[in-house]
């Protein structure tokens, strides 16, 4: 990676968008809240077996504190040993483990770390591959799958200083082999199982993902459904382990197990959280298990094969038996370790102090990162280790500085400096977008983005397919949705269910389909409106409410509407902005409306939201006021129902009246005195003459040429 110190650097600002309009009653929401936290439990004697020079509990607290691992509570075993209570945040799954911890003790406080041993004692001429075969049918969500076979095993209790060792954590001792995967678990942070290896159909090992109707009892008592998008472990026939989460009943190691099959594996981080959440796996009613949770925050890939040796050798060391040669490895190879730079010059700018170029060096040496200083010592390049998932980027490697600086050597300024800088134009669009439709009555919806596929087939628009999640967060709810409408026609049968009236909403958000294979995401604004006695009246505040939209976001913005046959609406019409298709409106359709079940009938518009706000801000033309009146005439024609407002306003503008200034549209009219199949239109024109005071005389042959073109046109007669 080439940095150099005048490199430009891009921060991602998060933006935050906030918008309060009134509301009668709060919306129905559904609440999705993270995992509970699992802080580890850590020994102080465990921790010191990986140190040249002991710690005591203080000295560990305040070191990992100072680290970012603050401690909830001290915990006394009755071995004399102390448990420390360390929270471990997200992205520091390496430190999940006692090896994990005390090398960031070791580097901030000049220990050195001492690794356990990993070498293989008793190794026996037969091979694992001729004992046992592992098929590996979904790469994706285990990139590695590895056994290694210990056979002529003793089953039995664990020495006193393994017990003591998990008890002083929290944990049971179950029996000398399933201690040991505990033990390298919390050791090494790499989980592990041990099967029964005769209890193996095969013997054979399947990753693959679970068939309709497979069930498993697993090590908790527990009996779980599994579902198709949970990935299992199977032998030949059946599941024997929920794959990084826990194992089955059916193959575990007991008293009569001789012949260990161990497995050591990587699995997909989305996998292994969906699979905990979908079965709803607890444990001491916490949710998941210590494997699953290390395998959801990420191991490192090169500990499997160190794991798997780990824990071979403690078995032979505890439980006897000769280890088969070789191992079975289904998968990835290990990875190559990746380079991040950092400059040195955006360093000290970002903390705000000038650490020496060759403290940051020592500090990444310590950390074990290999730094190599550029020639002109501007910037450090670090070779970083596969265990240290979180370091991906120069501000990472900032981070590391300040820890191993120390925060509190940073300063705190009393003061907060903020540079003032102008709102985005798309933002102050969408603002303007709230504030026009808020004064028109309308209140905002904030709905989730997921329908039912049978429903987002409905809504799909035509030539489209809906999108489906492969793994939803919601159980039932898997497509993402085509449009926002069913989302408004779902909170207004909330709002009905608890007895709103004439309730009016909007909402922008995005909006996804699929087109010839491709996804299709769009950004829509839509509108909903109950309709009152008159659904007209209704279609016409919606178009009210879009043309004050338009007047506001857009300089020279004219909006039409012509008829169009839309799915899901009747009288439905096409929204045109300077003759370019801008959206839809028009009445909801019985059929939609039942369901969802609605005792009102609704109007809505549904626009493109880019489209609307894409010439904000409007470069409008300011002209001084007038210095002379105006005269306004107001004329009602008779014309056949069919004939739209659009096709008078072309009509009178084409007779291009001298002078006149404005032509609005005042209302419509149908029934008595107007003849069945006739309508009774009014409008207003506005004449004005910039140099003088305008006479009615002058007016009068302009009035008498529009209305002879409109009873030439569209047949119209003047009203009088």
């Amino acid at each position: 990676m080439n940095l150099t110190a005048d490199t430009p650097w891009h921060e991602t600002d998060a933006q935050l968008r906030t918008s309060a309009p009134p509301t009668a009653r709060p919306i129905v929401a559904h609440v999705h809240t993270d995992r509970v936290i699992r802080p580890m439990l850590t020994s102080i004697a465990w921790l010191n077996d990986y140190l040249d020079r002991p710690v005591d509990a203080d000295e560990a607290d305040r070191l990992l504190t100072d680290l970012g691992f603050p401690i909830d509570f001290r915990r006394e075993a009755e071995s004399g040993d102390t448990a420390l209570e360390v929270e471990i945040t997200s992205n520091r799954g390496d430190c999940l483990s006692h090896v994990g911890q005390a090398r960031d003790i070791a580097a901030t406080s000049g220990r050195s770390l001492k690794y356990p041993d990993t070498d293989l004692p008793n190794v026996s001429d037969e091979s694992a591959t001729s004992l046992v075969t592992v098929e590996n049918n979904e790469p994706e969500l285990c990139p590695v799958y590895t056994a290694r076979i210990i056979r002529g095993v003793k089953v039995g209790p664990s020495p006193d200083w393994l017990v003591e060792r998990l008890h002083a954590i929290g944990q049971d001792s179950i029996n000398n082999v399933a201690d040991i995967t505990n033990y390298v678990l919390m050791e090494l942070g790499q989980p592990l199982h041990a099967f029964d290896l005769n209890k193996l159909a095969g013997p054979k090992i399947v990753v693959r993902m679970a068939k309709p109707g497979e069930k498993i009892d697993a090590l908790n008592a527990e009996s779980y459904e599994l579902r198709p998008d949970s990935l299992v472990i199977a032998d030949a026939d059946v599941p024997v382990a929920i794959a990084g989460v826990m194992g089955g009943e059916h193959s575990k190691v007991t008293e009569d197990t001789t012949d260990v099959l161990l497995e050591a594996a990587g699995f997909d981080i989305e996998s292994v959280r969906n699979t905990v959440r979908a079965l709803k796996v607890e444990v001491k009613n916490k949710p998941g298990t210590e494997s699953s949770y290390r395998f959801e925050r990420g191991i490192d890939p090169c500990a499997v094969e160190v794991a798997s040796k780990r824990a071979a050798r403690l078995i032979v060391e505890l439980c006897g038996g000769t280890i088969c040669e070789g191992g079975v490895r289904v998968g990835a190879d290990e990875p190559e370790p990746k380079h991040v730079a950092m400059r040195v010059a955006r360093c000290n700018a970002l903390l705000g102090i000038d650490v020496p170029v060759e403290a940051m060096v020592g500090y990444f040496n310590r950390l074990g990162l290999q730094p190599k200083l550029n020639a002109d010592q501007t910037a450090i390049d670090c070779t970083i280790p596969t265990f240290r998932l979180d370091l991906s980027r120069e501000a990472d490697l900032i981070e590391e500085i300040a820890r191993m600086h120390g925060l509190e050597h940073l300063p705190v300024s009393d003061k907060i400096h903020i540079v003032a800088r102008p709102v985005q134009q798309d933002v102050a669009a969408r603002r303007l977008v709230r504030q026009v439709l808020v004064a028109h009555g309308f209140h905002e919806a904030m709905t989730m983005s997921f329908l039912t596929p049978k429903r987002a087939k409905r809504f799909v628009p035509a030539g489209h397919d809906f999108v489906e999640l492969q793994q939803g967060i919601r159980k039932r709810e898997t497509a993402l949705r085509p449009i926002i409408l069913p989302n408004l026609l779902a909170s207004r049968k909330l709002n009905q269910d608890v007895g709103n009236h004439d309730v009016c909403l909007f909402e922008t958000a995005h909006t996804w389909s699929r087109k010839d294979g491709q996804i299709v995401e769009s950004q829509r604004l839509t509108l909903l409106a109950d309709v009152g006695n008159d659904p007209a009246t209704t279609l016409r505040a919606l178009r009210g409410a879009i043309a004050e939209l338009v007047e506001t976001l857009t300089a020279e913005g004219r909006l039409t509407v012509e008829p169009v046959d839309v799915p899901n609406l009747t009288a439905a019409g096409r929204l045109l902005l300077n003759d370019q298709p801008i959206g839809t409106l028009g009445l909801v359709d019985d059929v939609t409306r039942d369901l969802f079940e609605l005792q009102t009938g609704v109007a809505t518009a549904d626009l493109d939201l880019p489209t609307l706000i894409g010439d904000y801000p409007p470069d409008r033309q300011v002209g001084a006021l007038p210095r002379f009146p105006g005269i306004e005439r107001d004329l009602s024609i008779v014309v056949d129902d069919d004939v739209r407002w659009s096709t008078i306003e072309q009509t009178v503008r084409a007779v291009d009246p001298e002078m006149m200034e404005q032509l609005d549209f005042l209302t419509t009219y149908r029934g008595k005195p107007i003849p069945a199949g006739r309508k009774s239109v009014s409008f207003r024109m506005t004449f004005r003459d910039p140099e003088k005071t305008l006479r009615h005389d002058q007016v009068d042959p302009q009035v008498a040429a529009v209305v002879e073109r409109l009873r030439r046109d569209v047949n119209a007669e003047l009203r009088t």
